[in-house]
């Protein structure tokens, strides 16, 4: 009977052992994998910060060299005509290519998804602003002779790309997203005319049920291309 008594007794304690040991192995594991995830995360947290402190040191660099350079170029043309007219030729040459800021009058349209009709939809992408969207506006804008064109603070040259990934819209390469404030320097009853005008594609995205506010204004700025321009294939021919 004793015996009996005993296994009876070994065999709990063996399985509150058992449970024991199965708990504190599932504890360490957990440790361990809250522990590895901690030293991955903290990885590609360094990671993004020493890539951030690269852009902003090359970005700054960048600043820098634009600002030796108008001092030479102004250094050089001082009591000089024909320099200064090469001057101006060059400040002009920099405003249609993007590359400074600038002022000026004319359109400023805000264009917003309208997420408030858009549950009740067969279609609920109608009412959200697209990429293609925004091109279409572009292209209407440049076609009334905008002179300068920026979306959501990023200025929009020749060799600029709206292109979308997923449900993300960059222009750029810099993401963007509603409401989208596309500013246009040019005149502003062209401008006006061309962007309001029945049939237009500003009419039918209201249509559709996208939010569109379009309103003139007489001193814009427009921020400069803070990218570099660069030609792969063209050359200046002599």
């Amino acid at each position: 009977m004793k015996k009996k008594q005993i296994a009876i007794t070994l065999g709990v304690m063996c399985f509150i052992l058992t449970v024991a040991i199965s708990v504190q192995l599932k504890t360490v594991k957990n440790t361990t994998s809250t522990a590895s995830q901690a030293l991955i995360d903290n990885g590609l947290r360094d990671e993004v910060l020493k890539w951030k402190e690269k852009y902003d040191h090359a970005y700054q660099e960048l600043l820098d060299s634009e600002k030796q350079l108008t001092q030479v170029r102004e250094q050089a043309t001082q009591n000089n005509t024909t320099a200064n007219a090469k001057q101006e030729q060059i400040k002009e040459n920099d405003m249609l290519l993007g590359r400074v800021k600038v002022k000026g009058a004319g359109l400023e349209i805000t264009l917003a998804d309208n997420n408030a009709v858009g549950t009740g939809l067969i279609d609920p992408s109608m009412v959200l602003v697209h990429y293609d969207d925004l091109l279409q506006v572009v292209n209407a804008l440049n076609n009334a002779g905008a002179e300068a064109i920026s979306i959501n603070g990023q200025r929009v040259i020749t060799t600029t790309a709206i292109t979308c990934e997923g449900n993300v819209i960059k222009v750029n390469g810099e993401k963007i997203s509603s409401p989208f404030v596309v500013k246009a320097i040019g005149s502003q009853g062209l401008l006006l005319g061309s962007m309001t005008m029945a049939g237009g594609y500003l009419n039918n995205m209201e249509e559709w049920g996208v939010i569109v506010n379009v309103k003139t204004v007489d001193d814009l700025t427009i921020e400069k291309y803070n990218g570099i321009i660069s030609y792969k294939y063209v050359k200046q021919r002599s």
